[in-house]
């Protein structure tokens, strides 16, 4: 009760100025202000039942150094509350059925274990978000009981499964929905939430489904949470202009779907063009929009980034790590090209002895971070498109800004090509990023380019 009256207070008018805090929040986040350290931030998801062969806490609290020299600036965990045992999935379950939202999954280690975790984190430069699933509940979590009405009830009396988008039950078995109607239950799970900044000192959310969700919710959210700790992060795992008035970020789902397609040939680079147009069309500049080739959705059900994209993979990664707007993800094991998919119900532990990919990510995230005009929202350069003669295979675009431009080419054709271009407004000399190299482009030129490669050029 004192964490739900602690919620409530929050969303009452500040006593210095009379205004109504939720609408400072909300009018910030719409506005693209966001947290300063998010603006060329680079964002790493953390499996921790399958990073290691121990899976705890202890043993992923070793990798740190590692990641903070590959780049990374934000830790994402996956779920690490308690699992419900009520028609569990598999032998461990799903992270995505929480019994219970303020504990810890005594696989992973222990409330102490993960604090230190934070706290080691912290100490080296992470931020530190956690999945938060504010859709659905086990059907074990003590809710189901003492306040069934927190819960979507079918007219037999009993409580529905996860309901989709589609307003029907969907075919998780694991997972209760529960329903936003109810006042108690929305600051019940606020106050939740709130447990997690006051115990760990979180940096934010990562929201799953949150276009699930009645949008009307996380403004109420921000507005609680926001003055708990400074400058919080919020990631929606949804497409919706209409969330950026309460998340700092959004899944850039179509363009992840269309890169899929362009990589394995189905349709043509050109298609990036119109989805392009689109996204300036439906989100202001200030809309930061996630881009990955791979998650632990994706991974697990749609396969690896090899299986999907084929030898494509990098220029898909470089082409959406670079667009305007972007903030990468990597998810665990893309930088030891792991080419699996993982079981999601059981322990199924990364192999981590293929071949490195730390130093393909880690020039792409340090160039991110040293060029501000690769930075997320208005704090980077809008791309301008070069115009190529292999619109089919062949995707070119410059971020400039004064004397600091960064020129991209991506061929994702199966054969090495010499690509005419035209159209650069910023010509002069370059260094190839990745290999140092000298190089001078002209206004028009040619670029010669691999097979499934790519060249990132860059000048102060």
């Amino acid at each position: 009760m004192a964490l739900t009256a602690a919620v409530l207070a929050a969303c009452a008018p500040d006593p210095k100025t009379g205004t109504d805090i939720s609408d400072a929040v909300i009018a910030n986040v719409s506005a693209g202000i966001h947290p300063a350290w998010s603006r060329n931030a680079v964002i790493y998801e953390v499996n921790i039942r399958q990073y290691t062969p121990e899976g705890t806490f202890a043993a992923f609290q070793m990798q740190l150094p590692r990641l903070r020299q590959l780049g990374v600036d934000v830790l994402w965990f996956m779920p690490i509350q308690p699992i419900g045992q009520l028609n569990r999935k598999g032998t461990l379950g799903s992270h995505y059925s929480i019994r219970d939202y303020t504990a810890i999954n005594p696989e992973f280690g222990t409330e102490a274990d993960f604090k230190a975790l934070v706290d080691a984190a912290h100490a080296q430069g992470f931020k530190v978000i956690l999945d938060w699933v504010a859709n659905h509940s086990a059907f074990d979590q003590e809710w189901t009981s003492a306040h069934k009405d927190w819960y979507t009830i079918k007219p037999d009396g009993s409580i529905s499964r996860a309901i989709g988008g589609d307003g029907k039950e969907t075919d998780w078995s694991d997972v209760a929905d529960l329903n936003y109607a109810s006042a108690p239950m929305r600051q019940a799970m606020i106050a939740e939430m709130k447990w997690w900044l006051d115990t760990m000192n979180l940096d934010g959310f990562r929201c799953d489904m949150a276009g699930l969700v009645p949008v009307d919710f996380w403004p109420e959210v921000r507005a609680a949470l926001d003055p708990v700790k400074k400058d919080l992060f919020f990631l929606a795992e949804w497409e919706d202009p209409a969330l950026h008035r309460s998340f700092d970020a959004t899944y850039s789902w179509e363009l992840f779907h269309l890169m899929n397609d362009i990589a394995s040939a189905k349709k043509p680079v050109v298609a990036l063009d119109t989805l392009v147009m689109k996204q300036d069309t439906l989100f202001a500049p200030g809309d930061y929009r996630l881009t990955f080739t791979s998650n632990h959705d994706e991974n697990s059900w749609a396969g690896t980034e090899f299986e999907r994209m084929g030898p494509n993979h990098k220029p898909a990664y470089v082409v959406s790590a670079l667009l305007a707007r972007s903030m990468p993800l990597l998810y665990s094991g893309q930088e030891a090209s792991f080419n699996r998919r993982l079981q999601f119900f059981e322990k199924d532990s990364i192999d981590w002895s293929g071949p490195t990919l730390e130093p393909f990510y880690r020039t792409l995230f340090s160039l991110r971070h040293e060029y501000d005009v690769l930075w997320s929202g208005p704090w980077g350069a809008p791309q301008v498109r070069l115009t190529t003669q292999q619109p089919d295979k062949v995707f070119a675009f410059s971020r400039s800004r004064g004397a600091q431009s960064v020129v991209v080419f991506a061929n994702f054709g199966n054969a090495a090509i010499s690509v005419p271009y035209a159209g650069f407004t910023q010509p002069g000399e370059y260094t190839d990023v990745f290999t140092g190299a000298p190089a001078t482009l002209d206004a028009s030129g040619a670029v010669q380019i691999p097979a499934n490669d790519f060249r990132v050029y860059a000048r102060r």
